[in-house]
C-alpha cells in the first residue's frame, strides 16, 4: 500500500501525432520511495512519449498499465492529455485530477483545448498545472476554484478599454498647468 503524497510522476500533452507539446516531468527529492531513475533524459522521456501515443492514439480507453506505469489519459479535439503515475496509486485519484485540469483549461481557454489554444496561453496552462500538481503532489481537484485562481487580473483589461480622447489630453494638461503654476506661485 502506497501511503505517500507523491502520486505522479508526469503531466504530459501531445498532439494528434505524437510530438509533445507540453511535458513536465516531477521527480521529488523527498519522495520515500527513491528518486525515479526513469525519464532521466530527454532521450528516455521521447522514447516513453512516442510508445505512449502508440497505444493510446484511438480514442476509446482511458487508463492504461504501459511501461510500469499508471497512465490515465483524455483525447480532446487535436491533443491528448496525461497524467503518469506509478503502478500502485489509485487511477480513480489520477483521473480525478486529470479531468479536472482538463476542466480548468477548459474554462481558461474558452471551450477550445486545442493544441493553438494551449500554445498561446502557456502561460495559464503552466499555472493551471501547478495549481492541480505540486512537485507530484495532487493539491486541488477543484477546476473551478483551479480556474479562478489562474486567470488573468482585470488591470489588463482596464487598461485596453481605457479611451484617450483630445477632450482628456486637454483635461491633463490642464490641471499640470494649475498645478506647476501653483508651485511657481509658492516660490
Amino acid at each position: 500500500m502506497n501511503l505517500s503524497l507523491y502520486t505522479t510522476q508526469a503531466f504530459i500533452i501531445l498532439d494528434s501525432e505524437g510530438n509533445r507539446v507540453l511535458a513536465k516531468y516531477y521527480n521529488p527529492k523527498g519522495n520515500p520511495q527513491g528518486e525515479c531513475k526513469e525519464f532521466q533524459t530527454l532521450k528516455d522521456q521521447k522514447v516513453f512519449e512516442k510508445g505512449l501515443w502508440q497505444k493510446t492514439k484511438k480514442a476509446g480507453g482511458d487508463v492504461i498499465l504501459y511501461d510500469g506505469h499508471l497512465a490515465v489519459y483524455k483525447h480532446s479535439l487535436d491533443v491528448i492529455l496525461y497524467f503518469i503515475a506509478g503502478p500502485t496509486e489509485n487511477e480513480l485519484m489520477i483521473s480525478l485530477a486529470l479531468n479536472s485540469l482538463s476542466d480548468s483549461l477548459t474554462m481558461l481557454l474558452r471551450n477550445s483545448l486545442e493544441k493553438r489554444g494551449i500554445l498561446e496561453n502557456l502561460d495559464l496552462v503552466l499555472l493551471c498545472l501547478d495549481e492541480t500538481i505540486d512537485d507530484g503532489i495532487i493539491v486541488d481537484t477543484d477546476s473551478a476554484a483551479v480556474a479562478s485562481r489562474v486567470t488573468r487580473s482585470r488591470a489588463d483589461s482596464d487598461i485596453v478599454g481605457l479611451n484617450i480622447n483630445e477632450q482628456t489630453l486637454m483635461s491633463a494638461y490642464l490641471t499640470v498647468r494649475e498645478k506647476v503654476q501653483q508651485r511657481i506661485g509658492q516660490l
